[in-house]
């Protein structure tokens, strides 16, 4: 039954990336630069759990759910919300036998060695990531509440390795200003309905060169990379990532924090 004094509002997103891409946005304005409070937490998880079931014809409905927050994570809108992908149509085209969602690696990753880690829930960091991200696995049925406590830990992982290289790179990186309770650090966070993840940023994205040097195209990248799919403006793009695998590490490497576990790049 819907709420009688509903704090959201769902609609489809009128620049779809794929099919059936929609929005879970606050009713009163509140900031995409603000911490994520558990009712913003419990209305997306309860998307997810209405989304997820079995498809016609046999395999599995399932939402990625990801937030973008401040100017380094490919955030485009001021109004908080939180957007949804269904799994099955990321999977559609040339991706259907050979892709799957890079969210699950982090779900059975090792733990990671994370600083100040809670005891609620081993965060977990796939090795073979060139930028750094700290997930954690979800309870069976999680409360708002449970979730907020997830999302704070996971944030203040990343926070906490944001300010430590701030301080060691500050012509690299620099914290945002809080005074008007913004967060201090630009992050991606993913959901679904196994695994919280969190990607601290430090770049939009990075310029693409052709081999002779000219500038070919900026590659931003937002939370659909905790997916493990990235949007590119133009055909050359896409074939240079495509055969130089290479150079979409280079990317991957720009937009985050060095990975010292990383050992290659996870495709």
């Amino acid at each position: 039954m819907p709420d009688d004094n509903p704090t959201h509002i769902i609609v489809l997103n009128k620049y779809p990336i794929i099919a059936n891409h929609f929005i879970l946005a606050t009713k009163t304005n509140k900031q995409q630069t603000h911490k994520l409070e558990a009712v913003d937490l419990g209305i997306a998880w309860r998307c997810i759990k209405e989304w997820n079931g079995q498809l016609e014809g046999g395999g599995s409905r399932r939402l990625f759910a990801f937030f973008n927050s401040g100017e380094h994570s490919g955030a485009s809108q001021p109004h908080r919300h939180l957007q949804f992908l269904p799994v099955e149509d990321m999977q559609s085209g040339e991706a259907r036998n050979s892709w799957s969602l890079l969210a699950d690696s982090v779900w059975t990753a090792p733990d990671a060695a994370a600083k100040g880690e809670s005891s609620l829930a081993p965060l977990k960091s796939n090795p073979n990531l060139p930028f750094m991200h700290f997930g954690a696995r979800l309870p069976t049925r999680p409360s708002p509440d449970e979730l907020l406590k997830i999302y704070t830990m996971l944030y203040e992982a990343a926070a906490q390795e944001i300010h430590e290289y701030a301080e060691k790179h500050p012509d690299d990186l620099s914290l945002h200003d809080t005074g008007d309770g913004s967060t201090a650090i630009s992050y991606n966070l993913a959901l679904t309905n196994e695994v919280m993840i969190i990607c601290p940023r430090r770049k939009e994205g990075l310029m693409l060169k052709r081999a002779d040097g000219t500038d070919l195209d900026f590659v931003a990248l937002n939370g659909t990379l905790l997916g493990g799919t990235l949007m590119v403006k133009n055909e050359e793009c896409f074939e240079l990532l495509k055969s130089e695998s290479s150079r979409l590490e280079d990317v991957l490497r720009a937009i985050g924090l060095p990975a010292a576990s990383s050992s290659g790049l996870y495709i």
